[in-house]
């Protein structure tokens, strides 16, 4: 696994390996990532990645807000509570010397507390596949005030989602067993 374009691509990031069983990382490939930042870049979006705030919830490994930082994201903020990610995290923000622009919260994407801080404009949401956790997590995300208004959501999911309430469905692409739903935040 490595990082596919901006300043650090070419990086390999930590090898999952072995880990934590019960963890059940699952890290977004190299082909479908590459697709989903094509896709926010060039579909009319308006390039929601560079400068944004972004929030990567069951974020495993952090690839995708790895991702985001390398072409242009201003910060990430990981979510995620299990400790095979943490350590995980750990070692790709030091691998990306991005100690400065990441922040790691400790906590269950579907039950966030408030958000500390100022709103995220790109959110990359991969929830376990087929466990119906992804709308729990935009609910809790959403309550909790971690969604600026017109938020980019890329929601992967193992099939097609709709929009949840308070979300707009942009866009849905499947690469392979992979679906790849836009969504944006009306809030």
């Amino acid at each position: 696994m490595r990082v596919i374009g901006g300043n650090l691509r070419g990086l390999t990031l930590a090898a999952v390996g072995q880990g934590d069983s019960a963890a059940h990382l699952r890290p977004t490939s190299d082909r479908v990532r590459e697709s989903i930042f094509n896709l926010l870049q060039n579909g009319g979006y308006g390039n929601p990645v560079q400068g944004a705030r972004v929030l990567d919830l069951f974020a495993g490994t952090g690839a995708l807000g790895f991702e985001a930082l390398s072409r242009g994201a201003e910060s990430v903020t990981f979510v995620d509570d299990g400790k095979a990610a943490r350590d995980l995290i750990r070692q790709n923000t030091e691998k990306c010397r991005a100690a400065d622009t990441t922040n790691h919260s400790r906590q269950n994407a579907t039950r966030l507390a408030a958000n500390p801080g100022q709103p995220f404009d790109l959110v990359f949401l991969d929830p376990p596949y087929g466990a119906n956790l992804g709308e729990q997590a935009l609910s809790a995300a959403i309550r909790g005030g971690w969604l600026a208004n017109g938020a980019i959501i890329v929601w992967e999911e193992s099939r097609e989602q709709q929009a949840p309430p308070g979300l707009v469905k942009l866009d849905s692409r499947r690469y392979g067993d992979t679906w790849i739903n836009i969504l944006t935040y009306e809030g």
